[in-house]
């Protein structure tokens, strides 16, 4: 019998963050492909579209007119998912399997950059760094207000993620009520810090002086052989990599390594700015993957919402939280530009399921430039 080799042979792999399993089949990768293939999205967008609802000077959808903003830009999304409060309780339930509950909250669009036709990918260092401090005063405004317990900042990118508009921008949803995957989130890493005896002692810890299950798993990352690991890139305070456990074929988690953070509001200075300079290089290798603009959805998981003035949240918290700052990548590209990866059959009847090994994925996009492909076409000083 044949020794087991991981990029060779079936397994599953652990996500200990949602307790779930992937299935990694990567003999599969030799497969033909004759299915769908997704129309190839040119960059070749005006820097001002006079038809865009998020260009500075146009009238919205709504009816409201944005200013002739310079950088970035903020407004409450004019068809929000949830409804300010007050709002009107749930009627009583018929039967225990038939519950509800009411969630109120606000959502609003962040506007990344003036022009149509850049990216964070194609954005310098400098205007990362604004939508970074977009994301801080936001997630600050809102986490202050009555009935909010959670806040998720995120960004579709590209078509085929649903993202209806290509001017750069993402969202933040603002609600009462603390969604699915964050909780679990939440309570794999309390779970960890209460039970785990063993924990990486050379890692950094989290409230307490306690175990952080995503300092542990960085930390023990950042050991191995970067030849035979999931790193992609790091800098001084943040590393990127394909988590083990990764589902899309070239997922990423990017992550602080010095210390616990629980929250971007928690960012020195020194962190916000190489926070914006992986963002750049993380994106800028996406791009130059396939070449193309690359979609994805990203989002920020961290502490649900900010501490209040006299040191306790909503859920009556301390102001030290077990919440590890990350970002979390999921893209769905898998072979080229035109042909991405569906959660189908199997992965919504039983587990999730890759055929491209999280290691040959890092190292794929550890070969990428971190010059973008279209550098030499255009800057965004012209």
């Amino acid at each position: 019998m044949d020794e087991f080799d991981p990029s060779t042979h079936p397994h599953r792999r652990f996500n200990p963050l949602t307790n779930e399993h992937v299935l990694v089949s990567p003999h599969r990768t030799k497969r033909p492909w004759l299915g769908h293939t997704e129309p190839l999205e040119l960059p070749d967008l005006p820097q001002h579209d006079p038809k865009c609802y998020l260009c500075p000077g146009n009238i919205r959808s709504g009816g409201e007119q944005n200013p002739d903003y310079t950088h970035t830009y903020i407004f409450e999304n004019d068809f929000a998912a949830v409804l300010p409060h007050p709002i009107p309780a749930a009627p009583a339930a018929p039967h225990p399997l038939l519950t509800s509950e009411p969630v109120g909250g606000r959502c609003d669009v962040l506007v990344f950059h003036r022009r149509h036709d850049v990216t964070l990918a194609r954005l310098p260092p400098e205007d990362i760094e604004r939508v970074i401090e977009l994301w801080i005063q936001v997630y600050k405004l809102r986490g202050s207000q009555e009935n909010i317990k959670y806040i998720q900042i995120f960004e579709n990118k590209g078509a085929i993620m649903g993202c209806s508009n290509p001017h750069p921008h993402g969202q933040v949803w603002s609600l009462s009520a603390i969604p699915t995957i964050p909780a679990t989130e939440l309570t794999s890493l309390e779970n960890y810090s209460t039970t785990t005896t063993q924990a990486v002692s050379e890692a950094p810890r989290g409230p307490g002086g306690k175990p952080c299950l995503l300092c542990d798993y960085i930390h023990t990352e950042r050991l191995l052989p970067r030849e035979d690991g999931r790193i992609i890139v790091e800098n001084e305070d943040w590393v990127a990599l394909v988590p083990w456990w990764a589902i899309w074929p070239f997922e990423v988690l990017l992550l602080p390594y010095k210390r616990h953070i629980s929250s971007i509001l928690c960012l020195t200075e020194s962190e916000k700015k190489t926070l914006a300079d992986i963002l750049g290089k993380v994106t800028v290798r996406y791009d130059n993957l396939f070449r193309c603009s690359f979609a994805y959805s990203m989002g920020i998981h961290q502490r649900p919402v900010p501490p209040r003035q006299d040191g306790l949240n909503p859920d009556g918290d301390t102001t030290d939280h077990i919440a590890h700052l990350h970002i979390h990548f999921t893209p769905p590209l898998l072979r080229s530009a035109t042909v991405r990866k569906f959660l189908v059959g199997f992965e919504l009847m039983a587990e999730a399921q890759r055929d491209l090994t999280p290691e040959q994925a890092a190292q794929r996009l550890r070969d990428c430039s971190e010059q973008h492909y279209l550098h030499a076409e255009g800057s965004l000083n012209e």
